[in-house]
């Protein structure tokens, strides 16, 4: 059975890009409905001994929408919500592992800067509530993929770098309407060492 995992920042560490009061929603109640619905749906089944991935890719297999759903916002919600870090901590030294992201992400859509452009033009494009994600294949090939509701890449067979969470919950306390102006935001506190080792 699954837990919250606890923020790895105290709530406020990342104002003004995301607010306490977000996190208190979005982590504290968002997330935590999702692993209780989670837990509730597998108890007593085979599936309650899984990981978070094998769960999402059984649930596709099987047509379980319930689980799929709970599962992947799991899943996708953790991701989210550890990639994240203060600015002040931000502030280190490049490792070999932000290195090869960096020349990752430079083979793929030719600068970084054009890698942010249009990987926050996905997220602007999503329509409704959904994700977009960062995504490699077996061979470390990098792509953008914009997903619909709990959807993500481990549930087409992909690995998942890095992902915006574009549902309104995210960000409308903070940003309204203003989708764009919230994806452009958080690119000051992605910590690039925690994405560079899902790579």
């Amino acid at each position: 059975m699954f837990t919250l995992t606890p923020l790895p920042y105290a709530p406020e560490a990342l104002e003004p890009a995301i607010s306490a009061r977000t996190l208190e929603f979005h982590h504290g109640k968002h997330l935590a409905t999702y692993v209780k619905n989670l837990n509730a749906a597998i108890e007593g089944t085979p599936l309650a001994d899984l990981s978070l991935e094998e769960i999402i890719v059984k649930a596709v297999e099987g047509g379980l929408t319930a689980v799929f759903n709970n599962a992947g916002q799991v899943l996708n919600h953790n991701m989210y919500f550890e990639q994240f870090a203060p600015e002040v901590g931000q502030k280190t030294a490049v490792s070999a592992k932000v290195s090869a992201l960096k020349s990752a992400l430079e083979a793929a859509f030719g600068s970084i800067e054009s890698f942010k452009s249009q990987f926050a033009a996905a997220g602007a494009g999503v329509f409704g509530s959904g994700w977009v994600w960062l995504q490699a294949d077996s061979e470390n090939r990098l792509s953008i993929a914009k997903y619909s509701g709990a959807d993500n890449p481990v549930a087409h067979g992909l690995r998942p770098i890095l992902t915006f969470d574009v549902w309104e919950h995210a960000y409308y306390l903070d940003y309204q309407n203003r989708r764009p102006d919230y994806l452009a935001t958080l690119w000051q506190i992605v910590n690039w060492e925690l994405v560079a080792s899902r790579l």
